[in-house]
């Protein structure tokens, strides 16, 4: 159904993760401790962030090169059997019957 509306299930996950982001955010900065304190729990939090954030993208590249190799020896597959069978037909049409 969301994919109707032209959202796509990545789209959705990464609003989700700003949404609790930001949420998180708000709520340190409206909590009962010290400016310095909210700054150390917020520099922790967005380390925290960057290192997921960093382990997915390197999840997402890992999977993107797979399909491209996979899609590469497909094509190479296909390209290999229609020139066998162009071949095929030569030899079949260059005898004389």
């Amino acid at each position: 159904m969301s994919e109707e509306r032209g959202y796509g299930a990545g789209g959705l996950f990464v609003a989700f993760v700003a949404g609790g982001l930001i949420g998180a955010g708000l709520a340190l900065l409206y909590a009962p401790v010290t400016g310095k304190e909210a700054r150390k729990k917020i520099g922790d939090l967005a380390g925290d962030m960057r290192t997921k954030a960093e382990g997915m993208a390197d999840d997402v590249k890992g999977r993107v090169e797979s399909f491209i190799n996979e899609e590469k020896s497909v094509v190479k597959a296909a390209y290999e059997a229609g020139r066998e069978a162009m071949e095929k037909e030569r030899t079949r049409f260059a005898k004389p019957e």
